[in-house]
């Protein structure tokens, strides 16, 4: 099959975070398994984002049918393509902004509204709805008023690559107990619990550290939090890792945690599960589906996200059993299988003709 992909979303790990990594992994499985696929993205340019990514939506113009066997757009791009009568079309919604929106304020949440509201333009003009966990698919309907029911494909991890990632990764050895947090510092990933509950464990946890990679607009808010409750020698923030240096980074904690309320799913919890790490999680959106072998703990509760980090603190045996349930399960999520699972998916909905507006 021939697929063109669409997405506004920045082609790099470091702007893009999971959205690009979930498209661009999913882009080389199915070329793995022999088909097709181009990759349309925003590129660098003059002006802000939010203009950018209108003016690549404005640039795309409606493939002829035969040029591909289905055009894919993700989240709200692509939406302008949806219903024109050129080939089928697949909204992807990797996470739905109307619902990430609810965690931000200002000019940011205004924004993230306008683009909500062409991401369910965009759901309701496609021939068939896909996203990662029933959870989005929940928020699709009670958000965008989506009257249909959206398939679900999970995000995915190429577990060759990471296995080789780890494989040549160099690993430090820390005295004490190591916690590692990856994620973008969004308001929405609640990098301020994770903190408040280090601050209770620095002395039940003799040689406490808190490893946070990642940046964000969170980041001047967050490290005011960390100066007031003295984490100093505790909490180290590394900033954005690339992926072979967070290879390492996986390799040489005792932990992972993101106590995150909105996951539209979560791919960094694949990659903690895939190395092997316990997960630590708080019990939230779509964070069940994908965590099935870790300790999930209330969210926005600094207690009981330290009481779960002090439970896996103080017991090894415990530590052990949850890594090798992830390492399991992680393996449902390897690229080649989930891509399949969205090739089926868009077999099963091949009788459906593209809607018209």
């Amino acid at each position: 099959m021939r697929f063109l992909f669409v997405t506004g979303t920045p082609a790099t790990v470091r702007e893009g975070s999971g959205t690009w990594t979930g498209i661009s992994t999913l882009a080389g499985a199915l070329r793995g398994l022999g088909h097709e696929v181009e990759l349309r993205a925003i590129r660098d340019g003059a002006g802000s984002y939010e203009e950018r990514r209108d003016a690549f939506n404005a640039s795309l113009s409606t493939p002829e049918r035969g040029a591909w066997d289905a055009v894919v757009g993700f989240d709200m791009d692509g939406h302008g393509l949806a219903g024109r009568g050129g080939p089928p079309h697949v909204a992807s919604i990797k996470g739905v902004i109307a619902d990430e929106a609810r965690f931000e304020e200002g000019e940011t949440r205004r924004m993230m509204e306008r683009q909500a509201a062409l991401e369910a333009e965009h759901c309701r003009r496609a021939d068939l709805v896909v996203t990662t966990s029933a959870y989005s698919a929940g928020r699709l309907r009670e958000l965008y008023g989506l009257d249909r029911e959206p398939a679900i494909v999970p995000e995915l991890i190429d577990l060759g690559r990471w296995t080789e990632r780890m494989a040549a990764a160099r690993v430090e050895r820390r005295e004490g107990f190591t916690v590692l947090c990856v994620c973008k510092l969004y308001p929405r990933k609640r990098v301020d619990v994770l903190l408040r509950a280090a601050a209770r464990l620095r002395g039940p946890v003799p040689g406490l550290r808190v490893r946070i990679v990642g940046d964000g607009p969170e980041e001047e808010r967050l490290h005011a939090l960390h100066r007031g409750l003295a984490l100093d020698g505790t909490v180290e923030w590394l900033g954005f890792v690339p992926p072979d240096a967070l290879a390492a980074e996986y390799r040489s904690c005792d932990v992972f945690c993101l106590p995150s309320v909105q996951e539209g799913f979560g791919i960094v919890f694949l990659e903690a599960m895939a190395a092997g790490v316990p997960i630590v999680a708080a019990r939230a959106a779509a964070i069940p589906e994908v965590v099935t072998s870790g300790i999930l703990a209330g969210p926005d509760d600094p207690g009981s996200l330290a009481d779960a980090l002090l439970c896996l603190a103080q017991d090894p045996a415990l530590r052990a059993r949850l890594a090798a349930g992830g390492r399991d399960a992680v393996r449902d999520f390897d690229a080649p299988r989930v891509a399949r699972r969205f090739l089926d998916v868009l077999a099963a909905a091949a009788p459906s003709r593209p809607r018209t507006v």
